[in-house]
């Protein structure tokens, strides 16, 4: 173990290209934050937020336009497919739809022992006594072993997949919308395991998400992305208390409420939806309701406040005086 963080990633960008002559996509623009070992940071974001896009890049399934990405100490932006091949068992990651990231043709253990048969040297008997090991650790009964992935439930499939993933003892996971297709009494079940599976091996999570209970829930530091800039980045505490950048309030605010009697929020306004174009300036711009001049000259810099807490605003640091939501 290093001083250096498990993940570094320093000013990430991505671009798609435009379709039919349109403008090309800003996906992730200057990016940047690290986790450390056994730690775990929340990227939240609403869809096109380009969070998705930041967690393949980190695992090398997207190559990067600028910037670099450190994942234990490998420069993964500079690596090729084949270079990055050998490496792919360091790390893994964990997709949102858990059937369709399973093989319909494959039963569970061939699914939780193909890793093994790609990044290690175990004979059969040897792949099968870890298959039932890892069913084991996430808590599925070993009598599912011959079964394929539409016999079993939304959460047991997840639980495979996660089995997979920690098939060859990775120290990494990205956690690419793990729960968002499950319902509330799983998704429970499933984070109470991603819990418990980094405490007992000292993972390192990337966990994705649009869900803030979920990133109260699990992540010690959330990143908050929008249009691709990162807006506003610090402990949870922080910034889902006492968020400094409009756009954080506003996800803050359309969190539904567990009471059954509260009123649900209305349809957005107007002003209120993605822009079709990214802004010259501040990507927040159009929907911000304190916009002033300086917000269309350019996107503010990260401003930090206290303990690790940035955000992107011109007023970060007396939002409080600026906006109430």
């Amino acid at each position: 173990m290093t001083d250096r963080p498990a993940i570094v990633v320093d000013g990430l960008s991505k671009r798609f290209k435009g379709r039919r002559g349109a403008p090309d996509v800003v996906a992730a623009r200057s990016v940047s934050f690290e986790v450390g070992f056994g730690r775990t940071l929340g990227i939240v974001g609403e869809s096109g937020s380009g969070k998705s896009t930041v967690a393949r890049c980190l695992m090398g399934l997207l190559p990067v336009d600028e910037g670099s990405i450190e994942v234990l100490g490998h420069r993964i932006h500079s690596m090729s497919r084949r270079a990055l091949a050998p490496l792919r068992s360091e790390f893994q990651i964990v997709f949102q739809e858990p059937l369709e990231s399973l093989n319909p043709r494959m039963t569970v253990e061939e699914a939780i022992a193909e890793p093994l048969r790609l990044h290690t040297s175990l004979g059969s008997a040897a792949r099968r006594a870890r298959v039932v090991e890892l069913l084991d650790l996430v808590t599925l009964d070993v009598g599912m072993i011959d079964r394929y992935p539409h016999e079993l439930s939304g959460g047991q499939q997840q639980r495979v997949n996660i089995a997979r993933a920690l098939a060859t003892s990775p120290r990494v996971l990205v956690l690419d919308e793990p729960t968002a297709s499950l319902d509330v009494s799983v998704q429970a079940g499933i984070l109470r395991l991603l819990l418990r599976l980094q405490r007992d091996l000292h993972l390192t999570y990337v966990m994705i998400s649009h869900d803030l209970a979920t990133i109260r829930a699990v992540c010690e530091q959330v990143a908050v992305m929008y249009l691709g800039e990162l807006v506003e980045m610090g402990p949870v505490e922080a910034v889902l208390e006492d968020p400094e950048h409009p756009y954080t309030r506003l996800l803050l605010s359309s969190e539904l409420s567990i009471d059954p009697d509260e009123t649900l929020p209305g349809p957005p306004e107007e002003d209120d939806v993605l822009p079709v174009v990214r802004p010259s300036g501040c990507v927040f711009a159009p929907r911000c309701p304190i916009k002033v001049d300086a917000c269309d000259e350019a996107q503010p810099p990260m401003k930090p406040l206290d303990e690790g807490h940035r955000a992107a605003c011109v007023f970060s640091g007396e939002l409080n005086s600026k906006l109430v939501l």
